[in-house]
């Protein structure tokens, strides 16, 4: 492998990024902006349905904030790059599945990245923490979708200690869709990134943008929205031949063929 901190793999509709800087797969300002660049490449490539963000070795998901990169000179407020902090928490646009595979430990910015992704399979080893309040810092992003995930008085108890918590946990919350001896993880993420990439494209983009529209909407103007074709994801998959194409597959007893269009 080459000395870039990320590795990209593509495979069928399935994009695969790597992180790979040893020891704990930390993430500075110039990983960030890779990052990024690379999550905006699968977002805008027609081919790639599904991405799966991964890290390298056994240990380390990612610890987050590369804390020595920023002793050296690295700003918590610098660019990011075009995703925010690990190219995918502000990244616009993102309506294809993803998912985070986890392999061991997923803290700070780390466990950030992962709530970044729709789905997260975890190792049975992996544990979890956001310790930002011990460094004095808060961790933002996780403040903000936390409380939206799982019952708010987790989520403070979570964010206000810092404590660390295990796979069982994580899953008790919903937070971790799936665990799986760390040997079985590789296959278990590609089993379901495949799956998914089966799948009707226009219909991902429409669920993951009518999600995101109607984060903070009442429900009837999430609805109006819908019903009126005034998101772009919802209007092209009401045009589309996919459309279409379920309905037909349906009536003619056969799986349908997706195209994304």
């Amino acid at each position: 492998m080459s000395n870039s901190p990320i590795h990209i793999r593509r495979e069928g509709h399935v994009f695969e990024l790597t992180l790979d800087r040893p020891k704990a797969n930390a993430i500075d300002l110039a990983t960030s902006r890779l990052m990024g660049d690379a999550f905006a490449d699968f977002r805008d490539d027609p081919n790639m349905r599904v991405a799966i963000v991964r890290a390298a070795g056994e240990k380390f998901f990612c610890a987050g904030w590369d804390l020595k990169a920023a002793a050296g000179g690295d700003a918590v407020d610098g660019d990011y790059g075009v995703g925010g902090f690990g190219g995918l928490q502000e990244l616009r646009g993102l309506n294809k599945p993803v998912i985070a595979a986890v392999n061991g430990i997923c803290c700070g910015g780390g466990l950030e990245l992962a709530l970044s992704a729709d789905l997260i399979v975890a190792a049975d080893t992996a544990s979890f923490a956001l310790p930002e309040i011990r460094s004095g810092t808060v961790a933002d992003a996780a403040s903000v979708r936390l409380p939206k995930r799982i019952p708010y008085h987790v989520a403070m108890d979570l964010l206000l200690t810092g404590r660390w918590f295990d796979v069982e946990e994580a899953m008790r919350w919903g937070l971790v869709k799936e665990s799986c001896p760390l040997a079985d993880l590789e296959d278990t993420v590609w089993a379901l990134a495949t799956h998914l990439a089966s799948g009707p494209p226009l219909v991902y983009a429409a669920i993951k943008e009518i999600v995101r529209d109607a984060e903070d909407a009442k429900f009837q103007d999430a609805m109006n929205r819908i019903t009126k074709r005034q998101l772009p994801t919802v209007d092209t998959l009401y045009g589309s031949d996919d459309n279409q194409e379920g309905a037909l597959a349906f009536a003619e007893g056969r799986d349908p063929v997706w195209r994304g269009r």
